[in-house]
Formats: structure tokens, C-alpha cells, sequence
């Protein structure tokens, strides 16, 4: 079979110019850099610049994904949705619950996210952009685990078939941010996550 320079059906097909440089190795090293470059300076000082040497990138790199500071992190706070927290299976409400709040505790207490939460926080009440992906991010990793703790507590006849799933939400997400979050308790005291799922265990059986 012969071939027809001139017949474009013919012609080997060509990468797209510049999707070959899309590396995901370098997407995610500048997500890792915003990460760091939010708790460093806040948002408001962030910059490209700033991102781009973390990243040990130029800032074309940065570019070609996103078209500005607000656009990339909008990405990597709504990221922060997907990944989730995982759903325990002790058995138990109080159980779960227990182990749910240690891991939370763990993530926002990590030196990173305790800079960063705050500031986002912050911003989201300037910007509605940010205020929505903020808030998806952590309501839809908290709602996904909350609702599936609740469902087993049903199944085990913990809890009252039917529960209010937002005020369930509410119940279980509400003191631990307020601690870890909105007042920042440096340390929490001896006991208190254990204390804490057992009472949120007890406020979830009485609604």
C-alpha cells in the first residue's frame, strides 16, 4: 500500500504541540507547591512565582494548567473533595466514631493544613469563588464518611431509622472543627476524642 503525502487521511497523525510537556509528575509537584506556598505566606501573598520555584518549574509550567492563583487553587482546594476520608468499621458507633476523630484530628492538626485551613477560611469570606470550593471540600469529604457511620449505626439498631442527615452531619463534624479549627486548641486534653464519641454516640441516638 502506498501513501499520498498531499492525502491528509494518509498522513501520520501528530501530537497535539504541548500536550506531550503536561507531565502529571510536574502537575502534582506544583499542587504540593501551592500547598506549601499557602502556609508559608497565606493566599493573599501567594504568588505564581512563588509556586513555580517550589515546584522547581517555570512559571509557563504553571500557566499551561491554570490560568491564575485563584484558578489553581480552586483546583486544589476542590481536590481536596475526591480524596476523602476512609469510612471506619469497628463495629460500633462509639467505635467509629472514635476512629474517625482521630484521623481527623491528625489531618488538621498536620502543620500544613492548621496554616491553611484558617487562611482559606479567611479568603472565603472575600471571595464566593473560594467560599464554594472551600466548603465542598470539606462538606462532601465529611458528608460521605458521616452518612455511612450513621447507616451502619441504623443497620446495628443504634440509632432510630431516618435520622436528619445534615443535622447527623452537624452533630459529628461540628465540635471537633470548632476545637481544632475555630479555636485552635494548641493541645486537646487527656481523654477527649474518646469523651467526644461517646457523646456525639449518645446526641446521635437521642434524635
Amino acid at each position: 500500500m502506498t501513501t499520498n503525502a498531499d492525502d491528509p487521511t494518509t498522513r501520520p497523525r501528530r501530537t497535539p504541540a504541548g500536550a506531550a510537556v503536561l507531565r502529571e509528575d510536574v502537575t502534582e509537584a506544583i499542587r504540593a507547591a501551592v500547598f506549601e506556598e499557602l502556609a508559608a505566606v497565606g493566599y493573599a501573598r501567594m504568588s505564581i512565582e512563588g509556586i513555580a520555584r517550589r515546584a522547581g518549574v517555570g512559571k509557563t509550567a504553571v500557566y499551561r494548567r491554570w490560568r491564575s492563583k485563584l484558578h489553581l487553587v480552586l483546583d486544589v482546594v476542590s481536590a481536596m473533595a475526591v480524596l476523602g476520608l476512609p469510612v471506619p468499621d469497628t463495629g460500633s458507633l462509639e467505635g467509629d466514631l472514635r476512629l474517625l476523630y482521630e484521623v481527623t484530628s491528625r489531618a488538621l492538626r498536620h502543620p500544613v493544613a492548621s496554616q491553611i485551613v484558617p487562611d482559606l477560611q479567611a479568603e472565603a469570606a472575600r471571595n464566593p469563588d473560594i467560599a464554594d470550593a472551600f466548603q465542598k471540600a470539606l462538606r462532601d469529604g465529611q458528608e460521605g464518611v458521616a452518612s455511612k457511620i450513621v447507616a451502619a449505626a441504623e443497620e446495628r439498631g443504634e440509632v432510630r431509622a431516618g435520622v436528619d442527615p445534615d443535622l447527623a452531619l452537624d452533630v459529628i463534624s461540628g465540635p471537633l472543627y470548632w476545637r481544632a479549627v475555630v479555636i485552635r486548641s494548641p493541645k486537646l486534653p487527656k481523654g477527649y476524642l474518646a469523651n467526644l464519641a461517646r457523646a456525639t454516640a449518645g446526641a446521635l441516638k437521642a434524635l
